[in-house]
């Protein structure tokens, strides 16, 4: 009996364990959207077959539907040049197709120091860091550079005003304690300040702004299925059909 005690405490701790580590996000003000890289496939995309950007969410479900996958979530990943092409760093598939950029003065949000990069290893682990931060290495499949930093090693971004009257939608992406990915794009205008605030109080200690009036999230079981816009990378969540 007295063994029989243990395994069903030990059961029970583990039980505990599994429901803290997967953190479950709540907020009206957001559609927000947790990936697991360990059991979730998410990726990068900017062109199809013919060299094309995908553009939109529609244009990638279609590819994708060709290759006997479904998507399952998107949302645009970062700001992009009048060509389409990324303002600043963009790795796919282990391959820079766009350089960092370590410009430290110019105008627009990307260069609201300090800006960042958000990137995804080959042994499934995301990361969101400075610019100044960054180290390429081999190990890296994706990346996208964007900016401002929302939070900073658990400080909202300094230059942030509570109570802005600066108010856009916005989207984003953190790394919550769990080591899970959190996507969140609120649902009206929104502050700078506001939306770090946000990323800080769930835990993240790095989050990263990707953009503002074109942000755009595919969700369908949040019944969010936003195909429309025009903007550059995309990061998506997939699922094989075959």
């Amino acid at each position: 009996m007295k063994r029989l005690a243990i395994c069903v405490f030990c059961i029970c701790i583990l039980m505990m364990s599994c429901q803290s580590s997967a953190q479950k996000i709540e907020d009206d003000r957001f559609v927000i959207h947790t990936v697991d890289l360990k059991h979730q496939d998410l990726q990068f995309y900017l062109k199809d077959d013919d060299n094309s950007n995908f553009g939109n969410f529609k244009t990638l479900k279609q590819h994708l539907k060709k290759n006997n996958q479904e998507l399952l979530f998107a949302m645009n990943g970062g700001m992009y040049l009048k060509d389409g092409s990324p303002q600043g760093l963009y790795i796919e598939n282990g391959i820079t197709k766009t350089k960092i950029d370590t410009t430290k003065t110019a105008y627009g949000n990307f260069y609201l120091q300090p800006n960042g990069i958000f990137y995804l290893t080959k042994d499934n682990t995301g990361a969101v860091c400075k610019t100044t931060d960054f180290k390429s290495n081999s190990n890296i499949s994706y990346a996208t550079q964007s900016g401002p930093m929302l939070v900073i090693d658990n400080h909202i971004h300094p230059v942030f005003v509570k109570g802005s009257k600066n108010l856009h939608i916005r989207n984003g992406v953190g790394i919550l304690p769990n080591g899970n990915l959190l996507f969140a794009m609120s649902e009206d205008l929104i502050s700078l300040y506001d939306f770090a605030e946000f990323f800080k109080n769930n835990g993240c200690r790095n989050a990263l702004y990707l953009d503002g009036f074109v942000s755009r999230t595919y969700l369908p079981k949040k019944k969010r299925e936003q195909l429309d816009g025009n903007f550059g990378v995309i990061i998506a969540e997939t699922m094989r059909l075959d």
